[in-house]
């Protein structure tokens, strides 16, 4: 069996660590010969941070299915952004001073000088929403590890970065939908959404379910025979495709209405009560 498991808000708990009955629930069901994977928004080294901190090892699909990569580090998938394609959008994204823009280059995160001061600007000058926007900075932050440049430009036009996801936040969520309005209508283009302040934007080709199925035939394990586990909007492509769809208790409504069952929530070792129950079944 194959089980896949999102990080933030499924897997980690708020400090952004694996508890440790979620640690022995993953050993347990590894050590019965189920294949754990982890598929995730994150870059592939911010993933691996957490997991070799608990002592896990597995394979990982990051920056939602965009590259999947076995144990070992090896690539078995790959689906970038068309700089081309996206280029005119991001141009626009840039002019914008409410908007916070991360682009996902491989393992690397890149953000432009000029947005960080933005962020802070806004965080100081509107002190009502000042706590909300430090929380989320701080949970972003805690899951990527950015490189400021002086230019955002110099990294969306090198044609040696290839660009594999894009990750744009903002507290107005009228914005988002203006931003995501600027990138749905291009071809090959799908954009997703891991919180409700942030939208991401992927190749179509690069969801998590796309990365379950690639997953699943690497191992020749039928579909059926999948477990996920989810939180958030971006995790409903792997729900769609799925055996068993495990929702968290902090789960978006849409992922608890299309799950097999509700677990606790990842503050609560939900993954461990889940796997339990699942391995039960099975």
């Amino acid at each position: 069996m194959l089980i896949a498991l999102d990080m933030d808000g499924t897997l980690l708990n708020g400090e952004g660590k694996i508890s440790e009955q979620n640690r022995k629930a993953i050993m347990a069901a590894q050590a019965q010969g189920h294949l754990v994977a982890v598929v995730t928004g994150r870059a592939r080294k911010d993933a691996l941070a957490p997991l070799r901190e608990a002592g896990l090892v597995c394979p990982i699909a990051s920056l939602n299915g965009a590259i999947v990569t076995l144990e070992d580090g090896t690539v078995i998938s790959q689906a970038p952004l068309e700089r081309t394609v996206i280029r005119h959008a991001l141009d626009w994204v840039r002019e914008q001073s409410d908007l916070y823009c991360e682009t996902y280059v491989g393992d690397e995160v890149y953000v432009g000088l000029h947005n960080r001061a933005q962020w802070e600007a806004l965080a100081l000058e509107k002190t009502e929403v000042a706590p909300e926007v430090k929380w989320i900075v701080m949970k972003q932050f805690q899951q990527a590890r950015v490189t400021y440049v002086d230019d955002i430009r110099t990294v969306w036009d090198d044609p040696k970065r290839v660009i594999y996801k894009l990750l744009i936040f903002s507290l107005d969520r009228e914005r988002l939908r203006d931003a995501a309005s600027h990138f749905d209508p291009l071809p090959g283009v799908t954009v997703t959404s891991s919180h409700p302040h942030n939208i991401e934007v992927n190749n179509e080709r690069a969801t998590k379910g796309e990365a379950l199925k690639q997953l699943a035939s690497h191992y020749s394990i039928d579909l059926r025979d999948t477990v996920v586990f989810g939180d958030s909007h971006n995790d409903l492509s792997m729900f769609e495709v799925a055996g068993c769809r495990v929702a968290m208790a902090n789960a978006a409504p849409e992922l608890k209405a299309t799950c097999d069952f509700v677990t606790l929530s990842h503050e609560e070792d939900g993954v461990a009560a889940g796997l339990e129950q699942v391995l039960v079944r099975r």
